[in-house]
């Protein structure tokens, strides 16, 4: 309160203030006498203060800065005051066309603003307050620090290492002529995709490369299909609403191959499952696992018997302890050269004879290519194949759905007669799942977490 007092005092002390309103109150009474009030208690701040003064003051400042932009008193006089020299003399209008004389009031009445423009423009003069945070700069002072750095390595001579790095540069060759674009109007340019084709880059690979903005390139994989299928396949023509009784027969006999091996799948499963009647118990399997352990059969005798095995192995452990002369050794080595000098007059013999079967050899290499051959293209139309097939994505198999056929005694005779059969959502689902765009799937179990409880309310148990 008192620096608002101090402001007002100040303000008022100087000799060019100038001041909106009349400087002395008529309102005020001259004789009246102030309460004395103890200004040491805080109560007493705002109850006894007197601070209309401080606003009036305050109030007249912030209306000249609204009406004039700022304090009178630091205005100009050519600002304030001006000379009136009277009215200035009209020249005399000259004689003008009706269409210029149209075109004058047109003018004049497209300058003139409209109100609601002036109703919203702004009609204070005070400036708006400077936002600090607008001009404020994250890092500001690490930034301030990396450029007088960056300075004082100049003024020394040190070249910055990006710096270095850009003259190392390759210079770019600019000697290569611009490609002349076509003109949108010839009939004769090329088709242009905006979506099949990539964008062009100008700018240096280098530069996109050090710089990180290279653009990553698309595998080849990617540009692949999943599946070599159709989006929608076509149905037979059997089964049309009024198809060709061959074409009919056809689409009958394709089902009945499919029920055929489905019956097939059957009885095989029922057959590994099948249980063997040998393999049954009977009242004698079962009286003998009764009694087996109560009767010993006499087995000393085999026990006793020396057997052949025995013997042989006995004879060769004697012949190992026995300890062999030297011209036994001398007999085994001289036995052992001539075993290699009969191999290697043999191995010789046999690339002697091949000479003669150079006939026979390249047949069998020919052969042997022939059939290597056949089996990389059996291979390659297997491939081919596999890739009609839909492959395992998950844990479950693909199944191919129903055909939709009629019976002979079931065709329409018109489409007002025809029934609809099948479901479109579920073949587009099953071609999802066949063109391996996403897994074969099955619908979720709901399983209820709590029991559902019955209760016969009090009404309906009056009346039963």
């Amino acid at each position: 309160m008192a620096a608002r007092r101090r402001l007002k005092r100040v303000a008022a002390s100087q000799s060019g203030f100038l001041s909106f309103k009349s400087p002395s109150d008529p309102t005020a009474s001259v004789g009246s006498r102030r309460k004395r009030v103890n200004k040491n208690k805080k109560k007493n701040w705002n109850k006894y203060s007197d601070v209309n003064d401080v606003d009036e003051f305050l109030e007249d400042v912030r209306h000249q800065e609204r009406t004039t932009g700022g304090l009178l008193s630091e205005k100009a006089d050519d600002s304030l005051f001006f000379l009136d020299l009277g009215q200035p003399e009209k020249p005399q209008p000259q004689a003008e066309t009706p269409q210029a004389d149209e075109g004058r009031k047109r003018k004049g009445k497209a300058s003139r603003p409209l109100r609601i423009d002036l109703i919203l423009k702004p009609d204070s003069l005070v400036p708006p307050p400077k936002d600090i945070l607008a001009y404020q700069q994250p890092n500001a002072k690490k930034l301030r620090r990396i450029a007088e750095k960056a300075e004082r390595l100049a003024a020394k001579g040190v070249v910055p290492r990006k710096q270095k790095r850009l003259l190392n540069r390759r210079p770019i060759d600019r000697t290569v002529k611009k490609a002349v674009a076509e003109a949108n109007n010839n009939p004769d340019r090329d088709y242009y995709d905006i979506w099949g084709q990539e964008p062009k880059v100008s700018a240096d690979p280098w530069y996109l490369q050090q710089t990180g903005k290279k653009l990553v390139k698309r595998p080849e994989k990617l540009n692949e299909k999943p599946s070599v299928l159709p989006a929608v396949e076509v149905i037979a023509p059997g089964g049309s609403y009024n198809p060709d009784f061959f074409s009919h027969q056809a689409l009958l006999q394709e089902a009945h191959q499919v029920e055929v091996q489905k019956k097939k799948q059957e009885d095989k499963l029922e057959r590994q499952l099948a249980i063997n009647k040998e393999d049954k118990a009977t009242e004698e399997t079962n009286l003998r696992e009764q009694v087996e352990g109560l009767v010993e059969e006499e087995n000393d005798d085999e026990e006793l018997a020396p057997s052949k095995e025995d013997d042989e192995a006995a004879l060769a452990a004697i012949a190992v302890t026995q300890k062999k002369s030297e011209k036994q050794i001398k007999k085994e080595k001289a036995e052992k050269l001539k075993e290699q000098q009969r191999l290697t007059s043999r191995r010789q013999t046999e690339r002697q004879q091949q000479l003669f079967q150079l006939r026979s050899i390249k047949a069998s290499i020919r052969q042997q290519e022939e059939k290597t051959k056949s089996k990389q293209m059996q291979r390659r139309i297997k491939q081919e194949a596999q890739k009609a097939q839909p492959r395992r994505l998950g844990k479950l198999k693909f199944q191919a759905p129903d055909l939709d056929v009629q019976l002979s005694d079931e065709l329409a005779g018109s489409l007002r007669q025809l029934k609809p059969e099948g479901s479109i959502l579920k073949d587009r689902f099953k071609s999802f799942q066949k063109r391996n765009l996403i897994e074969p799937r099955e619908r979720a179990k709901f399983k209820r977490k709590l029991k559902v409880k019955y209760v016969e309310k009090r009404a309906f148990k009056e009346i039963t």
